[in-house]
Parts: structure tokens; sequence; C-alpha cells
């Protein structure tokens, strides 16, 4: 892949490298193992090449790899094989849209790790996309189904596209030419995409049913994520908020926190966030204190009315208008005197730089990646316990599994048997990380690495890959 930044200060060639104790070279003391940056006009301060690099999502999702490899003394085969993705899918994907004219998007599929099983992960429509983030959060899967235990290895995919400036027929066609360009790579026993930023079930319906077209056969299976009345699973839209939900509920016992005397604030009022909002107030009695949008964020100490919030977002666009309601920004949210912290939207917005400020007791992070390792470091001193991002949000993908799990078998599940599950599943899989938290000593991003590489290890082992 070959990035030009404006002005052509740099080039940032990427590449898949195969042996990374060869391959490591340094620029400004900056280890390039995954990214190589040759300066071919004005050059950047020391500081601004740091900053390009350390914006990396796969680079930060690379460097908490190996410091799990560190804590576990992994074969250096096992560790070269886990850092980069086993497969990568580029695409170009052209649509007629409504005016008649033709648009190119450029695409992506990552398959990082099957080892355990057929790879499974979303499809995000961003204009901002790109195969970095793709990788990243491919990687995450990775872990996250080891972690849970699924029989399930990680992938992601993408598409550069502005959905917002989209028709509902653009983005049908757009759905449509995607499958066209992948449906070899995937299938029920191969790869199964979901839903994720700017995708929805409508959106998974479309390409299921191309999928299926294309292999002349009803293929509901292809896809998770889809209406109930195609091969759905109760619980799916959900799944995520309650799952973390299920996580925070064990942190609380665990810190001493009465959830029903808890505050909270959630940095992200978008699927996920709102019904983390939603299901904290109704099922646990926690008070709903802050939220935000990508415009802002409001704040009350008594407690926020989440039905006028979500009335006010709907009518306007943003929660900042809601009224009596004290406005602050996403940062000052952040760093609230709360008991729980929800990061429920954007990657690396917790930094070195405000988490020493961070005053909240259990930070539970829904988003991807919203905490940077160096953050990381600084929590873990500070006393701060973190649920890590592919444990806590891993209830979308448990629930997947399951809708997944029904549609094979053709038997459908009700809502008490799919919480049951994930409720199941998300309280194993936390005190797993808690356990090797403390056995080890390390941090919980670290403690839910080390279950999950062991087991992706283990099947690679089995198989014969190591």
């Amino acid at each position: 892949m070959l990035e030009v930044f404006p002005l052509g200060f740099f080039i940032i060639l990427t590449y898949l490298e195969t042996r990374p104790k060869v391959l490591k070279q340094s620029f400004y003391g900056i280890d390039t193992s995954y990214t190589i940056i040759a300066i071919i006009g004005n050059k950047k301060s020391k500081t601004e090449v740091k900053e390009m690099v350390k914006e990396s999502a796969f680079r930060n999702a690379q460097r908490q790899l190996d410091e799990c490899a560190k804590i576990l003394k992994l074969y250096p085969n096992a560790h070269a094989i886990l850092r980069m993705p086993m497969r990568e899918l580029h695409v170009s994907l052209p649509v007629r849209m409504d005016d008649g004219s033709i648009r190119v998007f450029q695409g992506f599929r990552v398959q990082y790790n099957d080892a355990r099983g057929p790879t499974k992960g979303g499809i995000r429509f961003h204009p901002d996309e790109t195969i970095d983030t793709v990788r990243a959060l491919a990687a995450w899967m990775t872990w996250k189904c080891a972690l849970l235990d699924l029989p399930l290895g990680g992938a992601k995919g993408g598409v550069i596209c502005n959905p917002k400036e989209m028709s509902q027929g653009e983005l049908e066609r757009l759905s449509r030419a995607y499958i066209q360009a992948v449906y070899q790579f995937i299938g029920p026993d191969k790869d199964v995409p979901a839903p994720d930023v700017y995708t929805n079930p409508q959106i998974m319906s479309w390409m299921m049913d191309e999928y299926s077209k294309i292999t002349g056969k009803c293929q509901f299976g292809v896809i998770t994520g889809k209406p109930l009345c195609l091969g759905g699973s109760v619980g799916r839209g959900t799944a995520t908020a309650q799952g973390g939900w299920y996580t925070i509920r064990e942190a609380a016992k665990e810190c001493g926190i009465d959830l029903k005397k808890a505050t909270v604030a959630i940095q992200g009022y978008g699927n996920a966030g709102a019904h983390a909002a939603y299901i904290g107030k109704s099922l646990f009695g926690s008070k709903i204190v802050a939220i935000s949008d990508s415009k802002g964020g409001i704040y009350s100490k008594e407690g926020l009315d989440l039905e006028a919030v979500t009335e006010c977002k709907n009518k306007t666009g943003s929660v900042i208008n809601l009224p009596d309601a004290e406005r602050i920004s996403n940062d000052e949210l952040l760093e609230l005197d709360v008991d729980i912290l929800i990061p429920a939207a954007l990657e690396s917005v917790i930094t070195e730089e405000n988490a020493p400020n961070i005053n909240a007791k259990i930070i539970a992070e829904l988003a991807n990646g919203p905490t940077t390792p160096e953050a990381d470091d600084i929590l873990y001193k500070r006393g701060v316990h973190l649920i890590p991002d592919f444990l806590c949000n891993a209830g979308g993908v448990t629930v997947s599994y399951v809708e997944m799990v029904q549609n094979f078998y053709m038997y459908y599940w009700d809502e008490k048997e799919v919480q049951e599950h994930l409720d199941s599943k998300m309280s194993a899989a936390y005190h797993s990380v808690l356990n090797n938290s403390k056995s080890y000593k390390v941090n919980m991003r670290q403690a839910a690495y080390v279950v999950a590489v062991e087991r992706v290890v283990e099947a690679m082992e089995l198989r014969g890959w190591i």
C-alpha cells in the first residue's frame, strides 16, 4: 500500500512483513517494524514524525501483541505469524449513482487468522476508512473470538464512502457490488461478515441476498446482524451494550461499587452508547450523568432524562441542544469524576496526555481501541480498573455466533436463552482475564491478550502451522 501525505513531504510504505526481526529499522528512534518512513522533501520534526506513526491503529494492535509475546515468552515463529493478517483483499467497486454517473469506491476485507475456525467480523461504510484501521480491527476480532472461546477467527471489512450522502438505491448497489467482489472469499464456513459503522440490518439483507443469488441457494448464514425474518437473532441489536454491562457488573463487584448508586459518563451516543445508557439505567439502576456525540457533550449531576436526550438527538442532530443541561466537551467528559466511564465512539481518545486526569474508577471500552498503550500503563499504575475493548464489546460477536448456530440448524432461540448464553460467556471471559491479571501481575488488556493468544497459538500448534 502506498499513502502519499499532503505536499509530498512523506511517503509511507506499508507492507506485509514475514520476518519482523530482520526487517526492523529505525528513523528518528522510531520502531518501524510495521511502517518505513522515507523523507522525500522538507523534513518534519522528530515529534511530528512520531505523532504520525503513533496514530496507526494497527501499529497499536501490534504493540499490544508484542507485549503479550514478552509475557508468554512466545516462540518467534508464532509471534511472526500473529503480527500480520493471513489474507487481505483490496477491491474496486464501480457503482452507478442516481444521476447516471459511475463512481468507483475502494473496499477491503482482511482475514487475520482462522486457526480456531471461520473468520468473523463486521463491514464498515465510512468516508475515512483505511486499510490500517481494518487490519487492526481484524486483529482485535481474532483475539475477541478467542477470548470468548468462540470457534471463530477474526476478520474485518470496509468501504470508503459517505453513506450520509448516498440514497437507499445507491447504498443497495454499493452493498451488492461489494459482495460481487468478495463472494469467493466469504461464506458460512469461510468468513462471515456483520454490521459495523454505518451499516445495518438492511445492508446485511442486501448482501445476504446477493450472495444467495450468486451461489444459487438461500444462504442466511453468510451474514449475521440480519432482520429477524431473514434468520436474524433476538438480542443482536443490543448485544454489544448488554454484554458490556455484564462485564461492568462483574467489575463493580471486584471494585466494591454499588451499581444502583453509581454515576456513569458515556462518550458516544450511537447504537452502542445509546443502548448502554438505557441498559445501565433501566436494568442496573445507575445514574447516567453525562453523554456526548461528535458535536460535544452534556452533563447533569442529578442524572439525564434519556428519553429527552434521544428525542433531542433525533430532532436536532445532537445531544448538545438538550435544554437545562450543562454543555461540556468530549475531552471534559472523559475527565469527569464518575464511577464508570464508557468510551463508546472513537479510537485513541484516552492518551498519555489525558490519562493522568481520568477520574473514573472503572473504564468500560465499548469502542474499539479508545485507549493507547501509553495510557494503559498510566491507568494501571493509578489503579483504574479498565475492561479492555475486545472483552467489553464482545457481546456483539457472541450473539452473532449464536445467530450463526441458529442459521446452521434452522432453530431459533428466544430472548431468555440468548441473554443467558451472553451473560455466561461474558462473565466467564471477564473472570479469566481478571485471574490472569492477578497471576501475571499485568494490566487487564495484557491479561486478555494472554488468554486469547494462548488459545490461538494452541490451535496453530495442533494444526501443524508452527
